[in-house]
């Protein structure tokens, strides 16, 4: 089904949000054109617990959101006793912190990753039933749907690793492709050197991957700087281009393709990089997937966000826009059919926009007002 209604979620506290359009198989057609889904992380109690909440769409699009009535799904149900009846599983827990929340392009179906364990939910978004839940093994930060539909890639924090997870929608069959699994701290990167190097890229943990709109390249975000640009289709899955963290800083967090070019951005309020945001570009047909040199084809840098580097509302010679206090780069979003890049700072609390023709930014709004003092925008959906 085809969203015909626009949102911004742009703010949740301990919690990731996301938005699914109704599918054509909805028990509810009058329920509206989108539903926001938010997710409770909470995981304290012994059966796992986190709980899903879904908004009707126009009952939050108006003056009476407060009084909006979601419903309510708690995983220490259904989901937990579907993770533990499954044979051969490697964890021996019920799923705990569910963190994130996707979509497959078709809108029928979400994935859920559980970040405390290595848990990835598949949940039928008409019905709300859990169809299968697949034990990874490790911490699961983020499992992104290719567009083509024909997989789930995993990352895998405290594993290291990069999993696929084979899928058939239209048959509920969802299968881990052992074969394909890329370990992002052991072996050498195509330039010879090793893949998780103490200097160059000390900590592997993978954060995100944003893939390709023609579901060939996963460009993999790590948690201690650097980057890795991944055949995704291979079997096994296999690195193409490599970043060290003197050209990508990080933990970053969130990518988006705009025709050509891929938008990676990094930046955390962590020790690793406490003062920094910054939003860097790649040239997807410059990379050759028999392998390129280190750090090229080199990146292109939109804009770097630092503490006292320009008087407060002021930008250098480079459009770099300065903050004046810590900052936190995280959602990004494509407006207006890819022409504008929003990207969003938790701390901040505000927007930055890039015009994707010119790589320049154009323009940064707060989001600050009589809503909330604070609201701390997390991710960005349309």
């Amino acid at each position: 089904m085809i969203c015909r209604w626009i949102i911004a979620v742009l703010s949740m506290v301990a919690a990731m949000t996301a938005i699914s359009c109704g599918g054509s198989g909805s028990p509810d057609s009058d329920r509206s054109s989108y539903e926001v889904w938010l997710m409770d992380q909470s995981d304290t109690r012994p059966d796992g617990g986190g709980r899903l909440f879904i908004y009707p769409g126009p009952a939050v699009d108006g003056g009476d959101a407060a009084e909006a009535v979601p419903e309510v799904h708690d995983f220490g149900g259904a989901v937990r006793d579907l993770a533990l009846s499954k044979p051969g599983s490697p964890s021996v827990e019920a799923p705990r912190r569910p963190h994130m929340v996707l979509f497959n392009a078709s809108g029928t179906h979400a994935v859920v990753a559980f970040v405390l364990t290595g848990h990835v939910l598949f949940l039928d978004t008409a019905t709300r039933a859990p169809l299968d839940i697949i034990d990874v093994g490790a911490q699961v930060h983020v499992a992104v749907p290719s567009p083509d539909e024909r997989f789930v890639l995993v990352a895998g924090q405290n594993g290291k690793l990069l999993q696929r997870i084979r899928t058939d929608y239209a048959t509920n069959t969802f299968t881990l492709d052992h074969a394909a699994t890329l370990d992002l701290a052991a072996g050498t990167t195509p330039g010879g050197v090793l893949t998780q190097h103490p200097l160059l890229r000390p900590d592997n943990a993978p954060i995100y991957v944003a893939i390709t709109n023609d579901s060939r390249y996963g460009f993999v975000t790590l948690r201690g700087g650097g980057l890795l640009v991944v055949d995704i289709a291979a079997t096994p899955m296999r690195i193409v281009a490599e970043y060290d963290n003197t050209a990508i800083k990080p933990a970053g967090f969130a990518g988006a393709q705009s025709g050509t070019k891929m938008y990676i951005n990094s930046g955390t309020s962590g020790a690793a990089d406490p003062f920094g945001h910054d939003v860097y570009v790649f040239a997807i047909e410059a990379i050759s997937p028999s392998g390129n040199p280190p750090n090229l084809p080199a990146p292109g840098l939109v804009y770097r966000r630092t503490r006292h580097q320009a008087e407060p509302g002021h930008e250098d010679a480079h459009g770099i826009v300065d903050t004046h206090g810590i900052v936190d780069a995280h959602g990004i979003l494509l407006t207006n059919q890819g022409r504008y890049l929003w990207v969003a700072d938790r701390i901040q609390n505000d927007v930055t926009v890039v015009d994707t023709a010119t790589d320049a930014v154009v323009n940064v709004f707060s989001l600050v007002g009589a809503v909330s003092p604070d609201p701390a925008p997390d991710l960005l959906a349309l």
